[in-house]
């Protein structure tokens, strides 16, 4: 497809305004905490749109909309609107005792809960996964998108996006991914939007798009479905989202650079109600293309580029053209800033040299940054030899997410759970779940998960009677910024859930 003078223009422009705008905004990073966590100043509207915009990224158009097009149809929304939840959960219980430890980093989480070789199994465990899963579907996903809709070359695509995150995430740190992500989220939702507005209207109304697609718009699948049986909703899907929500430094750096408690705790907030409606201008457009173009569409991945492709009028291709590629990047540099923070924070610093200053530590995030986005890109396709970018991602996540979430919940909930608990934990999820997979590859990966989940949290508690620890555990140590929490938190978190509650009832 050939990009008109205008297309070229917006894109380009748009590219221009967010680099621009975030090397702006993080001019001046210079201490470890400037760079890694924003210098702890981010208000409410920064983390939460960040926390949407490097959560939603190609991945989710590409792969989440061709789930909708697909057998899974509306009830892929589950892992959105089980999200939202999560972000409760997280605002009102979790956030709040991160702040008080004053981590960096979650790896240091179990450090402080258990001991330091469980900090360095999960962040090592994070390092490859953010690397070889994460980041590589991202550019994958991204450059699949650029191909479908403007013939660009795979591999081309991949390194473009590479080297332009690459560049802000680099210079900047933290403070640079989330100014970039406020540009670049709101832009991701509008487009989302319009497209779904357009689609709509092709098939012929709401009315006529209900009709048509009765089947499909089903949140409780049969038991015996092979990708999110009702089974699942039980406790399998609960644990890729409490990971990736809670546990997962990707996302809750934001948090963690928040100006204050209440400022997380809103932030967070503000995202679960966006978590809400991400499905109508995800998933039902992905409905919508099976609709219009179902004889055309071959790969479910292809859909959500394939509407663009055909409804998006020339003059505005080069906006969804920005607008694609920015949720590529927002997704990318966040990834990016969080492994390099891993790498500084609880590899380097803590194994390689424990004395090293600020401003070099601030030098090897930037070049552990640059390193990474090299082997993402070599990584990239990937992700191609599997079915389905998502599942892809939620599948592969699932070796060390149950172990993960077990650790951490278990931590959190009994204080006597012996130190080497975690440890254990961490080595038995890639264990249990292979073996799940290997030897029941019927089973959706949602139930190995559980199972997984379940095996582990039954050992941690036969260790904890067998040999529990002498005295509690997590000490926490004075905050040195206001932990006050947000007075409407628990009202806005009640909304939520109502809201979740609601959309099953109406979808069941």
């Amino acid at each position: 497809m050939d990009l008109t003078l205008v297309d070229a223009v917006a894109f380009i422009g748009f590219l221009a305004i967010v680099v621009a705008v975030s090397l702006y905004a993080s001019r001046g990073e210079r201490t470890d905490v400037d760079y890694f966590l924003a210098g702890r100043g981010l208000t409410w509207s920064l983390v939460g749109f960040s926390l949407i915009a490097s959560n939603i990224s190609t991945e989710h158009f590409v792969g989440m909309a061709g789930a909708g097009f697909g057998e899974a149809g509306l009830a892929i929304a589950s892992y959105e609107w089980i999200a939202a939840v999560v972000l409760v959960v997280v605002a009102l219980v979790m956030l709040p005792a991160f702040l008080k430890l004053g981590v960096f980093t979650m790896p240091e989480f179990l450090e402080r809960r258990f001991n330091g070789f469980a900090r360095t199994v999960m962040a090592t465990y994070m390092m490859i996964a953010y690397v070889g899963v994460a980041i590589a579907a991202v550019l994958y996903s991204g450059a699949i998108g650029l191909e479908a809709i403007f013939g660009l070359d795979l591999y081309a695509g991949i390194w473009l996006i590479g080297a332009i995150a690459g560049v802000y995430t680099v210079y900047g740190g933290l403070k640079a991914v989330v100014w970039s992500d406020l540009i670049q989220g709101a832009a991701l939702l509008l487009g989302g939007a319009f497209v779904a507005v357009v689609a709509l209207g092709e098939v012929g109304g709401v009315r006529a798009f209900l009709d048509a697609s009765a089947g499909k718009l089903h949140v409780v699948l049969p038991a015996e479905h092979s990708e999110i049986p009702w089974t699942a909703l039980i406790v399998g899907i609960w644990i890729p989202n409490f990971f990736y929500w809670g546990c997962n430094q990707f996302i809750t750096q934001r948090t963690l650079g928040a100006k204050s408690l209440a400022q997380g705790q809103k932030g967070a907030l503000l995202a679960a109600g966006i978590k809400l409606i991400i499905p109508f201008i995800i998933v039902f457009p992905g409905i919508m293309a099976l609709q219009l173009y179902g004889n055309q569409i071959a790969d479910g991945d292809q859909a959500y580029p394939i509407l663009i492709k055909n409804l998006v009028p020339v003059g505005l291709r080069g906006v969804m053209f920005a607008a694609l590629f920015g949720a590529v990047m927002s997704s990318l540099d966040s990834m990016l800033n969080s492994a390099s923070t891993i790498f500084t924070m609880d590899l380097f610093r803590r194994h390689i040299n424990p004395d090293v200053d600020d401003t070099s530590l601030v030098k090897i995030g930037r070049i552990a940054t640059g390193a990474f986005v090299v082997v993402g890109c070599l990584l990239a396709p990937l992700p191609g030899e599997f079915e389905g970018v998502f599942q892809y991602i939620q599948m592969i996540w699932g070796f060390i997410s149950p172990g993960v979430v077990a650790a951490f919940l278990f931590g959190f909930v009994v204080r006597r759970a012996p130190a080497n608990a975690a440890v254990v934990a961490l080595f038995l999820s890639p264990i249990v779940y292979g073996a799940l997979l290997f030897f029941a590859p019927e089973v959706a990966f949602l139930n190995h998960m559980a199972i997984t989940f379940g095996a582990i949290v039954a050992t941690m508690t036969v260790m904890t009677i067998l040999n529990p620890r002498e005295t509690p555990a997590l000490d926490e140590d004075p905050p040195d910024f206001d932990m006050t929490p947000a007075p409407s938190a628990k009202y806005a978190g009640a909304a939520v859930l109502i809201g979740v509650v609601a959309l099953y009832v109406v979808f069941w």
